[in-house]
């Protein structure tokens, strides 16, 4: 018994790393990607109705839709890549998209006297945005972008659509052949201590934070 659960949990860690590998990449490159335009939407007129329009599509369709569109739209239009630039592609450009929204209601919530008694002294609209608002924005939506993260590492499970071999992925396959519960069982406790340490990580950001 313990031989054969150990054996699936090594299986499974296979998938998990997968699994880690789509979260990390994306929250590196989405987070930072979502400030820059976020500060390309607030400066410049132009750029806040494409980045309107961006956000509006990626956010208002599925992200297994998006996965489908990028892995069989890209090679149409002979733009060939593996299956898991396709999954870094499409979790990256979604993820950016709630990002984006979330600073948007950051910056939203706070305090127009600061950004006006900013300009009165001379402040550019770049170092306004910059050191003033994106700065509070962010940390004013510590929680909603927290729960957000937490969505992310679930999401993750999506890549099974486009056959990558990810932690759901190696539960279904061996459910399917030994006709057990255990491996969801070991999924659920793996997306359980990733999000535990996520809410403890940003918990103590907000905490750090919050004056």
């Amino acid at each position: 018994m313990m031989e054969y659960l150990t054996e699936i949990i090594i299986y499974l860690s296979r998938g998990a790393l997968i699994s880690i590998s789509v979260f990390l990449i994306t929250l590196l490159f989405s987070f930072p990607l979502a400030m820059i335009l976020s500060m390309l939407q607030k400066t410049s007129k132009f750029f806040s109705k494409i980045i309107a329009l961006y956000t509006w599509f990626f956010r208002g369709t599925p992200l297994m839709l998006q996965l489908f569109l990028f892995m069989y739209g890209l090679p149409f239009i002979g733009i060939n890549i593996n299956r898991m630039s396709v999954a870094f592609i499409g979790f990256i450009i979604n993820y950016t998209a709630y990002f984006i929204e979330i600073i948007r209601a950051g910056i939203e919530s706070i305090p127009k006297d600061q950004i006006e008694s900013a300009a009165v002294m001379g402040a550019g609209k770049f170092k306004i945005f910059r050191y003033i608002v994106l700065p509070q924005a962010i940390r004013i939506q510590v929680p909603v972008i927290t729960n957000e993260i937490i969505t992310l590492i679930k999401d993750t499970a999506l890549v099974t659509v486009i056959a990558i071999s990810d932690l759901m992925r190696n539960v279904k396959e061996i459910v399917s052949r030994d006709f057990t519960i255990s491996p969801f069982i070991i999924a659920s406790a793996f997306y359980l201590i990733i999000s535990f340490f996520i809410v403890k990580v940003f918990k103590s950001v907000e905490n750090k934070y919050n004056y």
